[in-house]
């Protein structure tokens, strides 16, 4: 496939910035897979480039937060055992189903991710202490979300955060930290399951994944100087973009 230059124009910066809000506040994805998209891939190349610049961007951001301390290591290695198969299970549901289901499945599912988005940003942080009865919740979300984000992918990182704030009791900054490796591990094994399919196009994967690790970089350093209060705040820019781009496809 040859790939115009336009189509480095359109997806690197795109790539960038959605690596910069996924390391935040995550739902990057519902910024760099349109992007793949419009620059004129079908949905299993462009699912199969995000995810390959995407998973270096986490693992950028997984590296950033865990020297900071802020992972949660208990809660994130048990989400993040139980994402593997669930990505597997999920990337291959995907495959099967096609394009065309695919994006039907998109213009339900963004919504619903930013309805969640919105909802999470009028609540208060109640922390609670991580307990061992605690751990089967924690493999119900890595076993759910990476089957969410091997099928579908975008706002992978922010139902996580969602999840392990509401049924977790973590603070937002710990919420958004831990939910990188849990990320990272369904992101891998989808992304095995693309490379195998032939669905990665490397000549435009590889300067995404350079604009991604430095989109995570920035993003986890921002989210850890500025705390919460941005962490929100991007949850609530992100809502904002799904709605006008959902806005554009139903007038068009």
């Amino acid at each position: 496939m040859t790939l115009a230059p336009s189509t480095y124009l359109l997806v690197l910066p795109m790539v960038f910035l959605a690596a910069v809000v996924d390391a935040i506040a995550g739902g990057g994805g519902l910024i760099s897979l349109p992007a793949y998209t419009v620059a004129g891939l079908n949905y299993d190349y462009a699912s199969g480039n995000n995810k390959f610049s995407s998973t270096f961007g986490t693992l950028m951001a997984t590296i950033r937060y865990a020297r900071s301390g802020a992972v949660k290591p208990v809660p994130a290695a048990i989400a993040a055992a139980l994402s593997l198969p669930g990505s597997w299970l999920g990337t291959r549901a995907a495959m099967e189903l096609g394009n065309r289901v695919m994006h039907i499945f998109m213009v339900f599912a963004i919504p619903a991710v930013g309805a969640l988005v919105l909802l999470e940003g009028k609540k208060r942080e109640r922390v609670r202490p991580f307990t061992p009865k605690q751990y089967p919740v924690c493999a119900a979300i890595g076993l759910a979300i990476g089957f969410y984000d091997g099928f579908f992918g975008p706002g992978t990182g922010t139902i996580l955060i969602l999840l392990f704030t509401w049924l977790l009791g973590m603070d937002m900054v710990s919420a958004s930290a831990t939910a990188k490796p849990v990320n990272l591990a369904s992101n891998i094994s989808s992304l095995i399951t693309r490379i195998t399919a032939g669905n990665v196009l490397f000549a435009l994967a590889l300067p995404a994944m350079c604009c991604s690790l430095a989109g995570g970089w920035l993003g986890a350093k921002l989210a850890l100087t500025q705390g919460a209060r941005l962490i929100r705040i991007v949850m609530l820019c992100v809502l904002v973009l799904l709605t006008v781009r959902l806005a554009v496809e139903w007038l068009g």
